[in-house]
């Protein structure tokens, strides 16, 4: 995976922010000001993002990938990390990126969704 490819892609996305937290080490992503996407280390410093996802569907994207394991620093339910040195495509991973997105973007107001698809 190119976290590049990856960054750009996640800035793509319609009313999409970054931010940098310096605590946490970590690039993060949002729209409407809530959090899809952090790029950053795991406590072995190996390269993750961690991306939100529907519940039955994370636990089935781990038992079918090494890669993936349940969200580092983050609900293990709702959220699953990526390794970046595993070999999942980019073009997967955005897809996975696109459904975290999309389960954020539709649990904001309708007033803020409007707000983002009238910018």
């Amino acid at each position: 995976m190119n976290k590049g490819n990856l960054q750009d892609y996640c800035l793509s996305l319609l009313g999409a922010t970054h931010d940098y937290q310096p605590e946490w080490q970590a690039d993060r992503y949002h729209v409407g000001g809530r959090m899809f996407a952090m790029m950053g280390t795991d406590a072995t410093g190996r390269p993750v993002i961690t991306l939100k996802c529907e519940p039955s569907r994370a636990e089935e994207l781990r038992e079918t990938y090494e890669g993936i394991i349940p969200g580092y620093y983050m609900n293990k339910t709702h959220w699953n990390s990526i390794y970046f040195d595993s070999n999942l495509s980019d073009e997967f991973v955005e897809k996975l990126i696109q459904h975290s997105y999309e389960l954020i973007f539709s649990k904001l107001t309708k007033k803020v969704q409007n707000q983002i698809i009238s910018e």
